[in-house]
This record gives C-alpha cells, structure tokens and sequence, in this order.
C-alpha cells in the first residue's frame, strides 16, 4: 500500500500588482456610506467571467446590490472597448436607475470614464484581491458557474442565451427579500 505524497504548500505572494496599473481610478473607500447599507436602488457591482482559457470570449455580468437585480452580456473579448460596449447596453437596459458601479481591476475596466460618462453612473475599484468588496457580483458569478463551469467554451454563447440565463437568476427567490425574487421586487 502507497502513502500518499505529502506536498509542500506554496506561498502566494500578493505584492505589487502584476496586471496593468491605473493611476488615479476612484477607489471603493471614497464611495458613498449608503452603497454599503444596500437601502437604496441604483448601485451596482461589475464583472467579467471568463470560459474556457484559450478563447477570447466572455461575460460582463452587472448585479444591482439592493435587489439582486442580474444582467448578463455577451462580450466577444476583454478588450476595453468590447468590454465598455457591453457595460453600458446593460445599464441603459437596466430597469431600475443607474447611480454607481463597483468593479474589479481587471485591465478590461481601464477605460471607465467612457462608461461614467455614457451611462451616468459613478465608478469605484474594489481593492486588488478584496473580491467580499464585491460579494454580491461574486456569488452570481459562482451560480453562473452552473450553466457554464469553468474551461466550458462560450464562443456558441449568444446574447438570448445570457438574457434566458439572467431571466432564471432573476426568478429565483432571495431568502433576504423574504422569499421574493428580484422581478417581483421591482414590480
């Protein structure tokens, strides 16, 4: 009988940021205290999903944090501008009013200020490895993990599908809403 091999744990080291650096960008510290207390409609959080590594296609994924609102984008890369595209057609799409957007560092967010300007909300940065800055976009992104796990291929992907997708988060009741969905919240 073989023991098991015992590996040695490997250190993460988190020093200086090796992805593209924006000097300047509104960091979550300067954001408003009633963003945090989720009291007010119109605040919003922001991601990408990525499927498989090898291809260029992903999702922007935008999560309201009062209602748990979804919308989902298709993005044919992570360019800025293909990213930018996607962001602002989700919320202008977005039935609820459009005050911030909180997002991650990732470098395809590095051209925000078009989005402030086009889609009039005011963005902030979470903190580079702080994701529970945004939790609520975190969790959709791991239920979106269902419906596409990670190295699934999302070239097929179309624009229907994502708003099927969101349609299905979006019916499911939220145990902090009592049991309502987002769509029967913002009815």
């Amino acid at each position: 009988q073989e023991l098991r091999r015992r590996y040695k744990r490997r250190k993460r080291h988190y020093g200086l940021e090796r992805r593209g650096r924006l000097q300047g960008k509104p960091m979550i510290e300067t954001r408003p205290a009633v963003v945090e207390a989720r009291q007010e409609i119109g605040h919003y959080e922001g991601d990408t999903v990525q499927g498989a590594s090898w291809e260029k296609a992903c999702v922007v994924t935008v999560v309201e944090r009062a209602t748990g609102l979804v919308l989902i984008g298709k993005s044919r890369d992570r360019t800025v501008k293909s990213v930018n595209k996607v962001l602002i057609e989700l919320l202008h799409k977005s039935p609820l009013p459009v005050r911030t957007l909180t997002l991650d560092n990732g470098t395809e967010f590095h051209g925000y200020r078009d989005v402030e300007l086009r889609a009039g909300a005011q963005i902030y940065f979470a903190r580079p490895h702080h994701p529970w800055q945004r939790g609520s976009n975190e969790n959709t992104n791991g239920l979106l993990r269902q419906y596409w796990p990670k190295g699934v291929s999302m070239a097929r992907l179309t624009q229907a599908q994502c708003d099927a997708i969101a349609h299905k988060l979006n019916s499911r009741p939220r145990k902090r809403h009592d049991y309502l969905s987002p769509l029967q919240l913002i009815k």
